[in-house]
């Protein structure tokens, strides 16, 4: 059945409309990015389709240039629409962390670190650097590693507080395998790096570890 012969109050788009974009599925808010469906099936059921196949949202997302774009329904123009809408996303979340300005909320940082990380293949390392009153000095990706993990040196990290003159850091990194629970590893370096800046009195405010679709905050999980 087609889209424009439902209800009213269930198309997605007149859905979002009333009630707000967290009212709708993933299927559904994908399929008003398709606008259109294929051959015997409207946007939601290929929405559903694409869904099933990539494994979930995230991965359809971050899939690379040649399986999203032969996948049905598809192509280089959604393609290319995707990758702007994506970064659209990281600058509209990077200015709400702009350099010189305190931070806001932890929730705020959670979705930038997310957006920064989470689309890569490999294991990437990066510190967030603030000054006394939380104010943002800099944000560097220091070590970048294979699916197995990065090599973190804590002496650079210490060179970059230098650089920056921090007073806190939040340090953050993303696990390709999706699963946002820190590892022994993740508990170990971070220890070592607390220790590490300490000398230099810069305190170690969190470790974020960005998953797929979710973050998990070392300080919180008392591990820090």
């Amino acid at each position: 059945m087609s889209i424009k012969d439902w209800p009213l109050a269930e198309r997605p788009r007149e859905k979002l409309l009333e009630r707000g974009p967290g009212a709708l599925s993933d299927a559904e808010l994908l399929a008003i990015f398709l606008r259109t469906g294929s051959r015997g099936k409207n946007a939601v059921d290929l929405a559903r389709d694409l869904l099933r196949d990539f494994g979930g949202l995230n991965p359809l997302l971050t899939a690379e240039r040649t399986a999203f774009c032969t996948a049905p329904g598809l192509g280089p123009a959604k393609f290319a629409l995707l990758q702007a809408t994506l970064e659209m996303t990281r600058r509209y979340l990077a200015e709400r962390l702009e350099r010189g300005e305190p931070l806001r909320n932890s929730q705020d940082t959670r979705h930038f670190l997310q957006a920064r990380l989470a689309s890569y293949d490999h294991e990437v390392f990066a510190v967030l650097f603030l000054d006394n009153r939380h104010r943002i000095l800099g944000f560097d990706e220091l070590f970048h590693g294979t699916l197995s993990g990065a090599q973190v040196h804590p002496r650079e990290v210490m060179k970059r507080a230098l650089h920056y003159n921090a007073a806190a850091v939040i340090l953050a990194h993303n696990h390709p395998s999706g699963v946002s629970e820190p590892s022994q590893a993740d508990t170990q370096i971070t220890r070592r790096l607390r220790d590490t800046l300490q000398h230099i009195e810069v305190r170690v405010l969190d470790h974020i570890i960005v998953g797929q679709g979710e973050t998990t905050s070392m300080a919180e999980s008392g591990l820090l």
